[in-house]
């Protein structure tokens, strides 16, 4: 099982797990599905939604890290200086708390439809929280 379906808002994407790359991350999470919860603007990342999650601990280690995901990449900070997040980036992202700049396991890929994430972001930063639902496929 490595493709997905993720639900946001009104828009629905398709997506795979990044298992080659992030094969603990991708497992951790996989337990998880499916995985509902709520989606808001980041304030310090630039373009991208997230979900905060405290000091939640999933037990993941670092892997198949980066500071600066692309347009449909999901990743997931293990918490550290800063809380635990999932981070979906949908522009122009440089990954970033309130202590400085952090790097997050990219573990999550939307592949289509690409051109519905910026669609996403501007509906969450202007209407606020959206559901967000990921599933295997």
């Amino acid at each position: 099982m490595s493709k997905l379906r993720i639900t946001a808002g009104p828009f629905v994407f398709e997506a795979r797990f990044e298992t080659a790359l992030a094969p603990r991350t991708c497992e951790i999470f996989r337990k998880l599905l499916p995985y509902t919860e709520r989606v808001i603007h980041v304030r310090w990342s630039g373009e991208a939604v997230w979900i905060p999650l405290g000091d939640t601990d999933m037990g993941v280690p670092a892997e198949n890290q980066t500071s600066y995901p692309a347009p449909g990449q999901m990743i997931l900070y293990p918490g550290g200086i800063s809380e635990t997040e999932i981070l979906l980036a949908y522009g122009g992202v440089h990954f970033a708390s309130k202590v400085g700049q952090l790097a997050g396991n990219h573990f999550i890929t939307i592949t289509s439809p690409l051109d519905d994430l910026p669609k996403l972001g501007k509906m969450v930063l202007w209407e606020g929280a959206q559901p967000l639902r990921i599933e295997a496929a």
